[in-house]
């Protein structure tokens, strides 16, 4: 038998610890190399270089932040303590990265260097129990699809916070000083964050425990459960390739709309496009019932890959009209991929627990952050190596090369990512034996409590 229904305040409750991760997430992916390169005045090619130093060392902190979580036992849990312990320590460092000293630039960009690091090293030690969590709160995978469809849903929400009403707050609260504007925004964000952490701690709870008496999980079982892991090794991979696509092209929109578009008003209103995102995340559970989840995977890749034709089209035309529609055509796939891809990352620490009954559900659950950083990583730097090759200069008209650049990074390079995506998602089988799997597992698990 599965467990029950998770309550509809518990889902609340973990989408909004999500909520409070998009705040910051959707900060670093979509203004931070603007905020970098035309608010506190770092080159683009130092910040290209920074973004990949970063997110290469920061990769590696995903797993290893499984394994803690793995190794943790609590009253509370494994996962669910440290919504409390880091909540607070990770918005003072938000509001630091957003903070601009009066240094040279050999101080701004070790500034820079600190602070997004240890940014970064924060948000994973608080994000990856935010996913580590979801095996734990249900067995039942449509019980799953639809707590992560809850949970993509106040995520996209707290994207949509940060796209729509960022730079309206920066200009109120800045009063044209962006500097000033960008720190008091990102507090307020960092308060609610918190706020929002600490509601998903009192409310969640994990219930699903491993079939295995085994509570230290040693490195050599890892080993064994990576080796033996076919849909967790295509999730990484995937995982990387769909970050870089999606980093590049935020952190294009303010380049792509102000300069590209010629219509700098525009980027809010295309950013904001995304809480539309919501539309297609609600149709998943109803989808993966019909098909089968790496068919709606490669769907969503599909629409994404034709809002980004649409939009290259509208540009060619000067219509705002039809860059809506691809930007809205865009968004609706990308509604459809993120959800789908957490719940097939959870289903792979089930698939590790049947092939080698070891529930390593921390570690399996986190080591994909290891694709996204990277994911991210080598996009911003893309972004940053591309501005700097075309010769992209700050707040000036920009010649063919840099206009060229801008495309590449806010069009082209999401098209071939997504191709890419695609092919590594053919190799992803679980779908096949799924049902096959869970019953299994229900079965070990009645037999252990009989015991």
């Amino acid at each position: 038998m599965f467990d029950k229904q998770t309550s509809w305040k518990e889902r609340i409750s973990y989408g909004l610890s999500d909520t409070a991760s998009n705040f910051v997430f959707a900060m670093i992916s979509t203004y931070l190399i603007y905020f970098y390169t035309d608010v506190f005045g770092i080159g683009a090619a130092t910040v290209g270089t920074l973004f990949l130093v970063t997110r290469c060392i920061d990769a590696f902190d995903g797993p290893v932040f499984g394994i803690l979580i793995d190794r943790t036992n609590t009253r509370w849990g494994k996962s669910r303590p440290y919504f409390l312990w880091l909540a607070i320590p990770l918005a003072v460092v938000f509001v630091m990265t957003f903070t601009t000293p009066d240094l040279s630039l050999t101080g701004k960009t070790v500034y820079a260097y600190i602070t997004y690091m240890t940014l970064s090293i924060m948000y994973s030690a608080i994000n990856v129990p935010v996913t580590a969590i979801l095996p734990s709160l249900s067995s039942s995978p449509k019980e799953r699809t639809v707590i992560v469809t809850v949970r993509m849903i106040f995520a996209a929400l707290g994207s949509a916070v940060v796209s729509i009403c960022v730079l309206p707050m920066v200009d109120l609260l800045g009063q044209g000083d962006k500097q000033k504007g960008f720190f008091w925004t990102v507090v307020i964000l960092a308060v609610f964050a918190v706020i929002f952490f600490f509601i998903a701690f009192k409310n969640v709870r994990e219930k699903v425990e491993p079939i295995s008496d085994k509570e230290k999980i040693e490195f050599k079982d890892l080993l064994l459960v990576m080796r033996k892991n076919r849909p967790w090794v295509v999730m990484v991979i995937f995982a990387f390739i769909y970050f870089l696509v999606f980093t590049i092209k935020m952190q294009s929109t303010m380049y792509y709309m102000t300069y590209n578009f010629g219509r700098p008003d525009l980027a809010a209103g295309i950013l904001g496009v995304s809480t539309l995102s919501i539309v297609a995340t609600i149709c998943i559970p109803k989808l993966t019932s019909i098909f089968t989840k790496r068919t709606t995977m490669l769907v969503g890749l599909a629409i994404f890959g034709l809002g980004q034709l649409i939009v290259w089209i509208s540009s060619g035309n000067d219509s705002v009209s039809l860059l809506f529609i691809g930007a809205i055509v865009g968004v609706l796939g990308l509604g459809l991929i993120q959800p789908v891809l957490f719940t097939m990352a959870a289903d792979t620490v089930d698939y590790g627990e049947w092939k080698t009954g070891i529930r390593a559900q921390g570690f399996l659950s986190s080591a994909p952050t290891m694709g996204v950083k990277i994911g991210m990583g080598v996009g911003g730097a893309i972004s940053g190596w591309l501005l700097s090759a075309g010769g992209y200069v700050p707040n000036q008209t920009q010649s063919a090369s840099a206009l060229m650049a801008i495309e590449w990074s806010y069009i082209w390079v999401p098209i071939i990512g997504v191709i890419l995506a695609a092919g590594v998602m053919m190799f992803y089988n679980l779908d096949k034996t799924s049902d096959t799997m869970t019953r299994e597992l229900e079965a070990r698990k009645l037999m252990k409590e009989e015991k």
